[in-house]
């Protein structure tokens, strides 16, 4: 047996239908779809028809809201950051940022922001920067001998003036009634 001589099977393969392309495919005239109707045409969905009763989607009821503009924000203890410290993992005499979290693996990568959370006990005079923290975390951290540094909230938008609305009342030289001719 040479390279050149290498088959598949007979039947391993089935060459595809060539739908749409004329009497001679074995697909012709109407392409496999039947005559007329709505599940001929383009463009139709029929997805959650179950023949005229009610749908699952809507016979359940609606629970709760989902927010799209939530910002998920990646929880780090007090407890698992001095673990880090000592191991070696993160260094005390620089200030810690959200990068040097990740990088040391306490942080997640698909996150919005670090959190500082109180659980656990803080030894290590540090420097923290981060998105949030409690403000449990944040007392522990002074008491430590360190700071946290959070960002300055965001600014208030400001309020556009409210249009007035036009007034549809006569004028005061507009008289109505009989008596105003004398």
């Amino acid at each position: 047996m040479k390279l050149n001589e290498i088959r598949d099977n007979d039947g391993a393969h089935k060459r595809r239908m060539r739908v749409g392309r004329g009497h001679g495919s074995g697909k012709g005239n109407t392409a496999g779809k039947g005559h007329k109707g709505q599940k001929a045409r383009s463009g139709i969905s029929l997805l959650g028809f179950e023949g005229g009763q009610m749908p699952l989607y809507r016979r359940l009821p609606k629970r709760g809201f989902n927010n799209i503009f939530r910002k998920h924000f990646a929880a780090v203890n007090l407890g698992r950051l001095q673990q880090a410290i000592d191991k070696g993992k993160i260094d005390v005499s620089a200030p810690v940022t959200e990068a040097v979290l990740r990088a040391s693996g306490l942080a997640g990568r698909g996150c919005d922001g670090v959190r500082l959370l109180a659980a656990g006990e803080l030894t290590a005079k540090v420097t923290i920067e981060v998105a949030g923290a409690s403000k449990a975390a944040v007392a522990a951290v002074e008491k430590a001998g360190g700071k946290v540094v959070l960002p300055p909230p965001p600014a208030e938008p400001v309020e556009k003036p409210k249009k007035r609305a036009k007034s549809k009342a006569k004028g005061a030289g507009e008289s109505t009634g009989a008596g105003a001719e004398a």
